[in-house]
């Protein structure tokens, strides 16, 4: 193929794609100013769920950002989750690991997932820590102003049950949008009924450090686990032999 021919295939393909841009960014404009208000509304709604946090809860997810500085890009494993449950206990919280499974029924496939719970001081309330929460709303071919909602969860959320169910709904309902202005069917793992199973108190079984089962202690899927010990830090230590792979090998020393 000549030099002429190829310029002329690599024009012809810059402005396919540079069509398919200009289509998709004017698809997004057009909006009907009744769908704008809709999106503005959700998006200041969800800035204003997100900034209302309890003292507590901001101490605890300063507390788990910290311990996450240098991991955020691990993956979030189980174990991973557990020794972020111990140092959170170190720290003095009632925290635990929780798994969550529950079966299929007509409006829900069956799941399973696993977070972080603490127990609040006084009024025993539940504070849900999750560690990746933004991942679980993704979807394909997202639309612009979807983009722009999502850009505002954070990764790791913490906060009471109420607070999680508002930002499902509203979430779910975006994502719905999302997909059918894409001409995409609606997964039903990215329906609302779905997403609260996730944190639902009655599907999750807890464990913490010694080893109760807060709610249903006959529970097959989890074994109990005894989490690493905790140890302040200390300067010259370099951490080494624990047993766990190189990933976790520091994770035992880092909890200040």
């Amino acid at each position: 193929m000549g030099s002429l021919e190829e310029e002329k295939l690599l024009q012809m393909v810059h402005d396919f794609i540079e069509s398919s841009s200009d289509s998709n960014t004017s698809s997004s404009s057009l909006l009907s100013p009744t769908r704008k208000h809709a999106h503005s509304t959700t998006f200041f709604t969800l800035q204003e769920i997100l900034k209302k946090k309890t003292e507590e809860e901001k101490e605890i997810h300063e507390k788990v950002e910290k311990l996450m500085r240098n991991k955020m890009g691990l993956e979030k494993t189980s174990g991973l989750k557990k020794w972020v449950v111990s140092c959170l206990e170190f720290h003095g919280f009632r925290a635990s690991f929780c798994h969550s499974s529950w079966i299929t029924t007509p409006s829900c496939p069956c799941g399973n997932y696993e977070y972080i719970e603490v127990v609040k001081e006084g009024d025993g309330q539940r504070v849900i820590v999750d560690m990746d929460l933004k991942s679980q709303f993704e979807v394909a071919r997202p639309t612009q102003s979807y983009t722009q909602l999502l850009s505002k969860v954070p990764i790791i959320f913490v906060g009471n049950e109420v607070k999680l169910k508002r930002i499902i709904s509203l979430l779910c309902s975006a994502a719905e949008h999302s997909l059918k202005e894409r001409g995409l069917h609606i997964p039903p793992w990215r329906r609302a009924v779905y997403m609260q199973s996730k944190w639902k108190l009655s599907n999750s079984t807890n464990y913490n450090n010694n080893n109760t089962n807060n709610n249903n202690n006959n529970n097959p899927r989890l074994e109990k686990w005894v989490p690493q010990n905790v140890m302040r830090r200390r300067g010259g230590l370099t951490g080494g032999g624990s047993g766990l792979s190189n990933q976790f090998s520091n994770l035992s020393i880092n909890c200040c």
